[in-house]
């Protein structure tokens, strides 16, 4: 399938050779390089493109990125936009804003929160940026208005916005014009001077006029750029030039058609027919020119267009790809509209079918809309959305439930459950229920005609594929699982789940893969993680018979997750291993990696990290951040985040866990999985065990935390995570109540856990019950405790969930050693407890800055300054995100606080200004 962006939009429009100098239009231009945003704004036919293009294309001082965008009118919804946006920018700073790219990726993106990554991120660069939007008219409307308003007011200062527009934006432009942040072009400032218009006449065109002609044609144009352009292409081979140019007059309304006339009236008629016939296309290329014309040469013909200056803009170095100047279209196809109407629904349809045996199904479906033939569009969605699905391109798929009529889809119900499918992966469950309950009547109306039981008239329905019709019952029933299961209805989500399995149609392998996935999810969602594997291994059974390995591999990650609960790391360790072995026998997709590749490696480092093999998890976590935003399911960015807070915290490096999971809450992207473990909750723990305990009772509070709540093992690790709280309250304060809840707390959590053959809770759960033991002045009863989870822990091979526990640990770990005798594995995790550096203390709070400069306003945070120290040195930002084991973003951003607080706007300037103050040693000079 075709990329959903098209990458020559993301091209930088060439400049012919021989073109005018405009050095006063430039000179303007490069004004607004102090300005937030240069808008030109004028009618069609000023010769935006090309101004922006020359002035571009001139030599530049410094290192100056053009990020450029040609919008089209489907651009317009928000996602789409800001899609594009996205991936012109990463095409001139490559990896800049991977955080924004997942984030788009979602099934809901929140426009602000990506416009906050990719601002954040672009002031982290040190190069000046213009990011051009060329034809923004084409997209302007509240949904876009209100993002680029966001952007425009959090603009960094080495971003400029460039906009080309044949209309005023709904922008603020009142009150970027009084704040002195707006440089305005319009067409006035486009129009050709005399000086101009002679040196375009006579260079450009190659007509030598005499002066009183040319003048005459200024004033008749009024110096508009395609007038110019189409009476030279009238007067070419004229012997009456003076005489036409005399009688050339009109309103700007019939320019264009009367010189278009003389153009056109001037080709031969297979070059005009050619240009007529081929308007329709958004883009043209050889082969499909030969399809909508039906005859051959449509490459051939496409040079001679270039070579003619008629209008024709190549959108590729390979001269492969072309399309027709926006003007020059527009009036192409008034006139095909006015000489052959009825052809064009017929020119539309073969660009459909050509597409269609491209396998480009969405500018197939696109044509076939534009040629009024609803049903073959209709026709070309119900073929394309398995493809679409098994390649996960659902965003498309979503997009075709806005432009196909709702009488169409009411008349297929192939298509109207198909497209319920797409709402629900967009996470929009609104109107579902009742287009179920639309597709199951036209179900029973389909039963009724075929046993001639009819009560009354019947609207007429159509059923393109009967597999695909025979597979609905079992659909709907998979969906309205679905649908129960988002509403927290466990027992419907399996009642419908059942039925699924039961009414699925013969081989349809991909329903009951379905069913049981959310059968799993149900029991998941009890507690019954047994069931709940079972179910998914079914599920992933049924995946791996039909090929869907992507989506096996995002099985997987219940599916380990769940043994690593039941204490089985090294079960979760084999899913996770069989999974990449299954995408490595696959051959790559499109984009690179099978999705979901990535999330396996974060996977692994965290089997790595709980048997204390850090360096190994490490390893993972690298590995997962080669392979890309690409190679992992749309939750990859928050797990992996989570995944290298936690090896961070176990490093030592508080700050640096923090931040990170700062950063997973924010990328945080749901699923239908249950959210076992909250990021907020993971915060929670991590600030406890450093004694920080403010923030975790306020977080307990805010979620309505009791130690005596009623226990679910979709609240366990939270319940877990307050024992912790209220262990830890007892160490600071010496508190007894709280002691006596924690103990409670941790006993009704052990009965649950070992009643749920939740065994790696129930290690995590005797461990801390032998801390509170201990802490009560019991250690005979704490080391009773603690045999029981090293019993557990040992066939496994945990270390991380004792190490973790500190020198309270290491007390318990002696007293075993000295009351049982020698055991390797006890000496083996009090060996690691003793090289594990102590928990800071809230004298060390991650927040606070030793360091203080009076001259600075705002002092550097211990992570700034330590990111300053390797500004200092040679290595680049890539290298120094790999020095800290931080994303590349998160080391952008530190160096934007620092640039802001040191008052510097290079790094080679805060280094400088650090070394005045003393925040790095002075250089020697010699």
């Amino acid at each position: 399938m075709a990329s959903p962006l098209v990458e020559t939009k993301l091209f930088i429009p060439g400049v012919r050779g021989g073109a005018v100098p405009r050095a006063r239009l430039d000179a303007h231009l490069r004004r607004g390089s102090a300005a937030k945003l240069t808008l030109i704004s004028a009618p069609a036919g000023f010769g935006k493109t090309t101004a922006l293009a020359s002035w571009l294309a001139e030599p530049q001082s410094g290192n100056r990125l053009v990020a450029w965008l040609s919008l089209e009118e489907h651009d317009g919804q928000p996602t789409t936009f800001w899609r594009y946006v996205t991936a012109t920018l990463a095409k001139v700073v490559p990896g800049l804003v991977d955080d924004a790219l997942s984030q788009l990726a979602s099934p809901q993106p929140q426009v602000q929160t990506v416009l906050t990554t990719i601002v954040n991120e672009l002031s982290c660069v040190r190069s000046e940026i213009h990011l051009v939007l060329d034809d923004y008219h084409q997209v302007d409307g509240p949904d876009i208005a209100a993002g680029m308003t966001f952007l425009l007011e959090h603009l960094p200062p080495n971003v400029h916005l460039v906009i080309s527009t044949r209309a005023d934006p709904t922008l603020p432009l009142p009150r970027l014009r009084a704040r002195g942040e707006l440089v305005e072009i319009r067409a006035g400032d486009l129009r050709f001077t005399p000086e101009e218009v002679a040196q375009y006449l006579d260079n450009v065109a190659g007509l030598s006029l005499a002066n009183a002609d040319i003048a005459t044609l200024e004033v008749r144009t009024e110096g508009w750029i395609a007038a110019l352009q189409l009476a030279a292409l009238s007067m070419q081979g004229r012997d009456d030039v003076s005489r036409f140019i005399a009688g050339f007059a009109g309103d700007d309304r019939y320019i264009v058609d009367y010189l278009v006339e003389e153009v056109l009236a001037r080709q031969p008629d297979h070059v005009r027919s050619f240009l007529i016939d081929t308007s329709v296309l958004d883009r043209l290329c050889g082969p499909l020119c030969d399809a909508v014309t039906g005859h051959r040469g449509g490459k051939a013909m496409l040079e001679i267009l270039e070579r003619s200056n008629l209008f024709v803009v190549p959108l590729d170095e390979r001269r492969h790809w072309y399309r027709y100047h926006h003007l020059f279209a527009d009036v192409l196809r008034s006139h095909l509209g006015d000489e052959q109407p009825g052809a064009v629904p017929s020119l539309h349809r073969r660009a459909s079918q050509w597409y269609e045996e491209q396998d480009e199904a969405p500018a197939s479906v696109r044509h076939a809309l534009a040629a009024g033939d609803v049903n073959r569009a209709a026709v070309l969605v119900e073929a394309a959305i398995p493809t679409l699905q098994r390649t996960r391109q659902d965003g498309i798929v979503r997009g075709w439930v806005d432009v196909i009529p709702d009488a169409v889809v009411r008349a297929r119900p192939v298509l109207a459950v198909l497209f319920v499918g797409a709402l629900m992966s967009a996470g929009e469950f609104d109107g579902v229920r009742q287009r179920l309950d639309d597709a199951e009547r036209c179900l029973d109306s389909l039963t009724r005609r075929t046993t001639r039981e009819l009560s009354g008239p019947l609207r007429p329905l159509v059923v393109t594929d009967p597999e695909q019709l025979a597979g609905l019952p079992g659909t709907i029933a998979m969906y309205r699982a679905a649908l129960a299961l988002h509403r927290g209805d466990v027992p419907s989500t399996v009642k419908h789940a059942q039925q699924a399995m039961a009414l699925a149609a013969d081989g349809d392998e991909l329903v009951r893969a379905g069913a049981s996935a959310l059968s799993g999810l149900a029991s998941w969602s009890d507690g019954d993680l047994e069931a709940a594997h079972l179910s998914y291994s079914d599920c992933v059974e049924r995946m791996q018979r039909i090929g869907h390995i992507a989506d096996i591999l995002g099985c997987s990650i219940p599916l380990a997750d769940i043994r690593l609960t039941q204490g089985r790391l090294g079960d979760g360790l084999a899913t996770y291993e069989r999974a990449l072995g299954l995408a490595a026998g696959q051959p790559e997709p499109q984009g690179g990696v099978l999705p979901g590749t990535a999330d396996m490696h974060v996977g692994l480092s965290q089997v790595a990290y709980e048997r204390g093999d850090l360096t190994t998890a490490l390893g993972h976590l690298s590995r997962s951040q080669e392979l890309g935003d690409r190679a992992g399911l749309p939750q990859n960015p928050y797990r992996w985040r989570v995944a290298m807070a936690r090896l961070k915290d176990a490093r030592g490096d508080l700050p640096g866990a923090l931040e990170l999971l700062d950063e997973a809450q924010a990328v945080y992207t749901g699923d239908f999985l249950p959210d076992v473990r909250p990021v907020a909750a993971v915060r929670a723990r991590v600030l406890t065990a450093h004694g920080y305990l403010d923030e975790p009772l306020t977080w307990a509070r805010e979620h309505g935390l009791t130690a005596d709540d009623d226990l679910t093992y979709l609240r366990e690790y939270e319940h877990v995570t307050l024992a912790r709280i209220l262990l830890a309250r007892h160490t600071s304060d010496g508190d007894k109540a709280s002691l006596r809840e924690a103990t409670d707390l941790l006993q009704r959590l052990l009965d649950a856990a070992e009643s749920g053959g939740r065994t790696g809770t129930a290690i995590e759960v005797l461990i801390l019950q032998a801390l509170a033991r201990q802490a009560d002045a019991d250690t005979a009863g704490g080391l009773v405790d603690l045999g029981r989870a090293l019993g557990l822990a040992e066939p496994e091979g945990y270390v991380r969930v004792f190490v973790g526990e500190g020198p309270a640990m290491a007390v318990l770990l002696e007293a075993t050693l000295a009351q049982h005798g020698g055991s390797a594995y006890v000496q083996r995790l009090l060996d690691a407890c003793r090289q594990t550096a102590p928990a800071s203390g809230p004298a060390e709070r991650p927040a606070h800055v030793d360091r203080h400069v009076p001259h600075l306003v705002e002092q550097l945070s211990e992570r700034e300054l330590e990111v300053l120290r390797l500004l200092s040195t040679d290595l680049d930002g890539p290298a120094i995100a790999r020095h800290l084991v931080v994303s590349l973003h998160t080391v952008r951003t530190h160096t934007h606080h620092i640039y802001a607080k040191l008052g510097a706007n290079s790094r080679r300037a805060a280094v400088t200004r650090a070394r005045e103050l003393g925040l790095l040693p002075s250089t020697s000079r010699p």
